[in-house]
């Protein structure tokens, strides 16, 4: 079974990132054949400065390799060191139709928060279309929000198979955790960069706290019971603690005398408690930058073997000679 998931490198993985995904991704190395990239073609629809992805897709190569991603047991690259992805998104985008993409959940939710509407904002699903089906990839691991975008890949492999009679494409299956399937932010939404509501891994101590004390609440005061089913920062400690923990802090809720500035704090000792075995690891490979580089062009020589066998495929198939 082959697995494949991506993230973009724009901006510090947040720790909805990294149960929306960054887990089950490393978790998955047990389950079949990992192909994790970082997809820095996908960033540029938010990240405009040549500094800013560049730094940003070593920190989160660092990052994942941090938290567990091993180059042994996975193919492990940065998705502009493969252009076969870029070729197949063009090819694609001529079996896409307008109005699957004018369907798209993802894209009318941030153009409705302000973020631009271009055209590689549009074109998102079909470049991740290429990303998944250029490795004939059989489970795509996604949050909630991201299912939509599998189901178009679906939609897009069958009318390509349709279109040439031949079954070139494999139809992708998405994987949700539905536990942990949706992060919610500090201010309720989803938690994402582009939001601005996010709870950074690996930050400052005083950065960290500063996020997590900015979780939106409501008004009530220290001598009033306060309710634990609808509140943020208890729907984030559920990440964090197990069933015993999370009784006595329904008790706590429940008893006056309390604010909601202590139970940001327990959370906030929580995270840090969580993080910390991992901050080690990424000290090593922040000093270890040769490293780095070394472990992803590797897998980008794996992926590129893989990337350029299936598009003689594809060309053949389209009469591209």
């Amino acid at each position: 079974m082959r697995i494949l998931s991506g993230i973009q490198p724009s901006g510090t993985i947040h720790i909805g990132n990294y149960f929306g995904m960054v887990k089950k991704m490393v978790e998955s190395q047990n389950d079949g054949e990992l192909f994790a990239f970082l997809a820095s073609y996908h960033a540029l629809t938010s990240v405009k400065t040549k500094e800013a992805l560049e730094n940003n897709t070593y920190e989160a190569a660092i990052n994942f390799l941090a938290l567990g991603m091993d180059p042994e047991k996975s193919t492990f690259w940065v998705q502009h060191d493969v252009k076969e992805v870029l070729e197949l998104y063009w090819i694609l985008s001529n079996h896409t139709s307008m109005g699957l993409l004018e369907r798209a959940h993802s894209y009318k939710d941030k153009t409705s928060k302000g973020i631009v509407a271009g055209h590689g904002l549009f074109s998102y699903p079909v470049l991740m279309a290429a990303d998944i089906l250029l490795f004939d990839s059989n489970i795509v691991p996604v949050g909630k929000d991201q299912i939509q975008h599998v189901e178009m890949t679906r939609d897009i492999a069958t009318s390509f198979n349709h279109a040439y009679e031949k079954e070139i494409f494999i139809l992708p299956e998405s994987k949700v955790d539905e536990v942990v399937a949706t992060v919610p932010g500090t201010d309720g939404a989803k938690m994402s960069k582009s939001y601005n509501n996010t709870i950074d891994m690996f930050t400052s101590p005083k950065q960290r706290k500063k996020q997590v004390m900015g979780i939106v609440t409501d008004s009530r005061e220290l001598d009033e019971p306060k309710e634990w089913e609808n509140c943020n920062i208890y729907t984030l400690c559920k990440l964090f603690m197990n069933e015993d923990e999370l009784k006595d802090l329904q008790k706590r809720y429940a008893t006056p005398g309390e604010g909601y500035g202590h139970f940001k704090m327990t959370l906030l000792e929580k995270i840090n408690e969580y993080f910390a075995p991992y901050e080690e690891k990424r000290e090593y490979y922040l000093n270890n930058k040769k490293e780095v580089r070394e472990i992803l062009a590797h897998g980008a020589q794996k992926a590129r073997k893989i990337a350029s066998a299936k598009m003689e495929i594809i060309r053949d198939a389209v009469g591209l000679i």
